[in-house]
């Protein structure tokens, strides 16, 4: 029997594809022909699924975003039951830093994504800015959470702490990826930040 195309596993792979490229030689290397050459589909194809190439290039920041969610989120429950907040805040660090290749192209995309919606009316802002925005609110979540357990002592700006700290993670990311800093020093560097929001022995990763 003639095996059954499975539509979304078809349209992921050419997500995966336009990652490849972007991630390898750029951006702005992407082409809907380009895309179907290593995706290993004809051109036909890739526009039944896509449309367009604002369309395709849509699709595949959700996708690229989806998949970074799912990491972080195994990373997370990977994690002891009684976690401290610090704790959780820096395993949110370490998993954004691009030492790895799933992690240096989300890193490298997303930036490169973030160039286009600048320029470009054709992608959104928005969409862009949604994923940052949800990560500002889940720290802001938990420091206030770390202030009630005690974590975290004093009057403070949770908004403001937590724009910080993906300010910060956002930073030092691009640091880490053209060589500024190494991964050890990236995470120095943010734990300096965390200690002076937190006690001092609560919570360190080692």
């Amino acid at each position: 029997m003639p095996r059954t195309v499975d539509h979304d596993e078809r349209r992921t792979e050419i997500c995966e594809a336009l990652l490849r490229i972007a991630a390898t030689v750029g951006i702005n290397a992407v082409t809907m022909r380009s895309v179907a050459t290593e995706a290993g589909v004809s051109l036909r194809l890739v526009q039944y699924y896509f449309g367009t190439k604002a369309d395709l290039m849509n699709a595949t920041l959700i996708h690229l975003e989806k998949m970074s969610h799912q990491r972080l989120a195994a990373k997370l429950a990977a994690l002891p039951e009684n976690v401290s907040i610090r704790a959780y805040i820096d395993a949110i660090f370490r998993e954004a830093l691009p030492t790895d290749s799933e992690s240096q192209k989300f890193h490298l995309v997303w930036t490169s994504y973030a160039m286009l919606a600048a320029t470009n009316p054709e992608f959104s802002k928005e969409q862009i800015a949604a994923g940052p925005a949800r990560m500002e609110h889940q720290i802001a979540a938990a420091l206030r959470d770390a202030q009630k357990n005690g974590e975290i002592s004093g009057v403070r700006d949770f908004t403001h702490d937590s724009a910080n700290l993906l300010a910060l993670s956002h930073g030092l990311g691009t640091a880490v990826l053209i060589g500024l800093h190494t991964p050890d020093e990236a995470i120095k560097i943010f734990s300096q930040q965390l200690d002076e929001m937190f006690y001092p022995l609560h919570g360190e990763v080692s």
